[in-house]
C-alpha cells in the first residue's frame, strides 16, 4: 500500500513540473510577443515617419522651379510670337535648366496645351508637337493657378511628379490670361532606392489606392484594394496610369490593433511568404497615403527564445529544487542513524552501570570480562565511525551523479535546439529565405555560447591545455569559402577558374582564422568585379621554396598605385561612406602574421588586383605523428 502511495505522489509531481513548465513557457511566450510587438510597431513609425518627411522634402524642393522658369524673359519672349522665332536656343536653356537642377524634363506648352520647346528636344520620344490639354496639370495652370499631377508620362511611360506654373504676358489687364505653361518632371526612382535598403516594405498609394511607389518594383502599378468600374472609368479619362492593368495586390488584414496598426499578409506577389506589420501615414499635401510594412519574423524569433529561456530557467530551478530536497532527505536519514546510535549507546551504558554494580563484589573475576566489554565497545565505535565515513561519502556520490545527470540533461537542450535551428535553416535557405536562416544561425550560436559556459564550468576540475596549431589543408579551405560566395558567382555570372593541385597541400595554423582570411580576400574581388563587363575570378595555389602561395586575382579596377603602400592600414578605405570600415585586409594582414606567413598585393598588367597568401608548408598528419619530438 505504501509503495502505491509513493509511486502515486510521484507521478502526481512529475505532471506537477510538467504543468508548471508549460504554464511558464507560455506566459514568457505571450509577454515577449506583445513586448517585440511594441517594439517592432515603434521602429516602424520611426522609420514611416522619416521616410515620409524625406519623400515629402524631395518633392517639395522643386517646388518654386515653375514658377521661376515663367518670369523669365525669353520664355516670355518666345511665347509672345513663337511662330517667328526659332526654338533651339529656347530648347538648349531648358535642357541646361534641366541639367543643373537635375529633374527629368522641362517644357513649355502654348495655350493650347502643345509642347513647344521641350529639354528633352533632340530625342526620339520628344514633348514637342505633342497635346497635353488633357492634363490636369495644364487645366489648373492655364486658369491662372499652380499644377501638380502625378502619373506616367505619355510619351517615355516612366513615372513622375509634374509641377506646373503659368506663363503671364500681361498682369495689368484684368481679363488677362496665361499665354502659356511650364511644366517640370521629376522621378522618383532615387526615393525608392533608398527604401530598397531598409528591413522594411514601403508603399506609396493615392486617392484610388493605387501603389504609385514602392520598394519592390513588382508591386507597384497594382490597387491595393480592386478597383470599381468607375474608377477604372475616370483614371483612364485622365491617362494618369496609361494602359497599365491596375491588377489587385492581394492584400490580407488577419488583425487590427488600435492607431490603424495591422497585421497583414499578400495571397500571391514577392511578399506572399511573409506576415507583415502595417502602419499608415497620410501626405495630405499630395494626397497620397505611406505605408510601411515591418516583417514579424522578430517577433516569432524573440517570442520563441523567450519561451527557451524560460524552459530552461524553469529546468534550473526544478534541478536545484530536487537537489535540495535529496540533501534534505540524506540530512535526515544521518540524524535518524545517529539517534538509534545514541540510543544503542545509552542502552549499552545502562547495562554495563547495572553489570557493574552487581558485579562490584568481585571485581577480580570479572576484571577479563570488563576488559572484553570494554574492546567490543571500542570495535563498535570505530564501525560506527567507519559506517558514518562511508555515508557521507555514500552522500557526496549521490550528489554528484546527480550533478552529471544535470550536466548531460542541460547539454541535451541546446543540442536538440541546435539541431531543430539547423534544418529549419537549411529550409529557409532552400526557399532563399536569407533573414529567418540568419537569424536560426543566431540563435545556434547563442545556444553554443551556452554549451560553452557549461563546459567551462567543468574545466575548471582539469587543468587547462594550451592552444596548438592543427595541420590543415588549403584546398579544404578554399573550398569552403567557396561554397559561402557560390550563390553570389552564379548571380552574378563570374567565370571562375580554380587552379588547385590534386594533391593536398598542407600547413600548420588555426583553420577557422585562415578561412576567415580566404573569405575576406574572395569577397573584396567580388566586390571589385561588379560593374565589371566580364567578371573574372582566378585562384591559383602553388608551392615553392618550402612555401605554400594562394593568389586571389580578379580582373576589376584594380587599386590605384598611391593606394597599395595603405591597404593593409587600419580604418583604409576606398569605399563609399557607411559600405565598409577598412578593418577587413588589415585583421587579414594580422592573422598571416600571427599564422607565421605574410599577405601581400599587386596590381595585374591587364588589370586587376592580385593578393597572395604565403604560409611554410607542413608535413602531412602522419608523417607529423612518425617524426620524433625533440628531432
Amino acid at each position: 500500500m505504501m509503495r502505491r502511495l509513493t509511486r502515486y505522489h510521484r507521478r502526481m509531481g512529475i505532471a506537477l513540473l510538467l504543468l508548471g513548465l508549460a504554464v511558464c513557457i507560455w506566459q514568457a511566450a505571450r509577454i515577449a510577443h506583445e513586448q517585440a510587438l511594441t517594439n517592432l510597431r515603434d521602429d516602424a513609425h520611426n522609420e514611416l515617419r522619416l521616410s515620409a518627411a524625406n519623400l515629402r522634402g524631395y518633392l517639395l524642393r522643386y517646388d518654386y522651379l515653375p514658377q521661376m522658369l515663367a518670369s523669365r524673359e525669353s520664355v516670355q519672349r518666345f511665347l509672345a510670337a513663337p511662330e517667328t522665332q526659332d526654338p533651339m536656343p529656347l530648347n538648349l536653356q531648358l535642357d541646361r535648366f534641366r541639367f543643373t537642377a537635375d529633374v527629368s524634363d522641362v517644357y513649355l506648352l502654348d495655350r493650347d496645351g502643345t509642347a513647344v520647346a521641350a529639354s528633352n528636344w533632340h530625342r526620339a520620344n520628344t514633348f514637342i508637337g505633342q497635346s497635353y490639354a488633357f492634363r490636369p496639370y495644364y487645366k489648373d495652370a492655364i486658369t491662372g493657378g499652380e499644377g501638380r499631377f502625378y502619373g506616367l508620362g505619355t510619351q517615355s511611360l516612366a513615372r513622375g511628379y509634374y509641377f506646373s506654373a503659368p506663363v503671364w504676358l500681361d498682369h495689368t489687364s484684368p481679363d488677362a490670361r496665361p499665354e502659356g505653361v511650364v511644366v517640370v518632371k521629376i522621378l522618383l526612382g532615387e526615393v525608392e532606392q533608398g527604401w530598397s535598403a531598409q528591413n522594411a516594405e514601403f508603399l506609396v498609394t493615392d486617392r484610388d489606392n493605387i501603389i504609385f511607389m514602392a520598394s519592390r518594383e513588382r508591386l507597384r502599378m497594382n490597387a491595393l484594394q480592386p478597383l470599381s468600374h468607375a474608377q477604372r472609368r475616370m483614371l483612364k479619362a485622365t491617362r494618369r496610369y496609361a494602359q497599365e492593368p491596375l491588377d489587385a495586390s492581394g492584400i490580407r488584414v488577419e488583425r487590427t490593433y488600435r492607431d490603424n496598426v495591422r497585421v497583414v499578409s499578400f495571397a500571391h506577389g514577392p511578399l506572399a511568404e511573409g506576415r507583415y506589420l502595417n502602419l499608415t501615414r497620410p501626405l495630405p499635401e499630395f494626397g497620397w497615403n505611406m505605408h510601411i510594412l515591418k516583417p514579424l519574423a522578430p517577433v516569432i524569433q524573440a517570442q520563441w527564445l523567450a519561451a527557451l529561456l524560460a524552459g530552461g530557467l524553469y529546468g534550473v530551478v526544478a534541478l536545484g529544487g530536487g537537489i535540495g530536497w535529496q540533501r534534505l532527505r540524506l540530512r535526515r536519514e544521518r540524524e535518524a542513524f545517529a539517534e538509534r546510535e545514541r540510543r544503542t549507546l545509552a542502552r549499552v551504558r545502562d547495562e554495563l552501570e547495572d553489570s557493574v554494580a552487581r558485579r562490584t563484589r568481585d571485581l577480580t573475576a570479572s576484571n577479563h570480562q570488563l576488559s572484553a566489554e570494554i574492546d567490543e565497545r571500542r570495535r563498535a565505535e570505530a564501525s560506527l565511525r567507519q559506517t558514518q565515513d562511508e555515508l557521507i561519502q555514500a552522500a557526496k556520490l549521490a550528489v554528484l551523479g546527480q550533478l552529471a545527470a544535470g550536466i548531460n540533461h542541460e547539454l541535451n537542450q541546446p543540442l536538440a535546439a541546435i539541431r531543430a535551428y539547423s534544418e529549419n535553416a537549411r529550409r529557409f535557405i532552400e526557399l532563399a529565405r536569407l533573414e529567418q536562416a540568419d537569424a536560426n544561425l543566431e540563435q545556434i550560436i547563442e545556444l553554443t555560447h551556452r554549451m560553452a559556459d557549461i563546459s567551462a564550468q567543468l574545466r575548471q576540475f582539469s587543468r587547462k591545455s594550451s592552444e596548438i596549431h592543427e595541420h590543415i589543408t588549403v584546398q579544404s579551405c578554399v573550398a569552403y569559402a567557396l561554397r559561402l560566395f557560390q550563390s553570389r558567382l552564379q548571380d552574378g555570372h563570374i567565370h571562375l577558374e580554380r587552379h588547385l593541385p590534386d594533391a593536398p597541400v598542407w600547413v600548420s595554423g588555426d583553420l577557422v582564422r585562415l578561412e576567415q582570411v580566404i573569405v575576406n580576400l574572395i569577397n573584396n574581388a567580388l566586390q571589385a568585379v561588379q560593374n565589371t563587363t566580364a567578371p573574372h575570378l582566378d585562384i591559383t595555389l602553388e608551392t615553392r621554396q618550402a612555401c605554400a602561395h594562394l593568389r586571389v586575382a580578379d580582373n576589376g579596377p584594380g587599386i590605384a598605385n598611391d593606394h597599395l603602400p595603405h591597404v593593409f592600414e587600419p580604418f583604409f578605405t576606398t569605399k563609399a561612406p557607411g559600405a565598409g570600415l577598412g578593418l577587413g585586409l588589415s585583421i587579414s594582414a594580422r592573422i598571416m602574421e600571427d599564422l607565421g606567413g605574410k599577405l601581400s598585393v599587386v596590381n595585374r598588367p591587364d588589370g586587376g588586383a592580385e593578393f597572395t597568401l604565403t604560409l611554410p608548408l607542413s608535413p602531412p598528419p602522419d608523417a607529423a605523428l612518425e617524426t620524433p619530438p625533440h628531432a
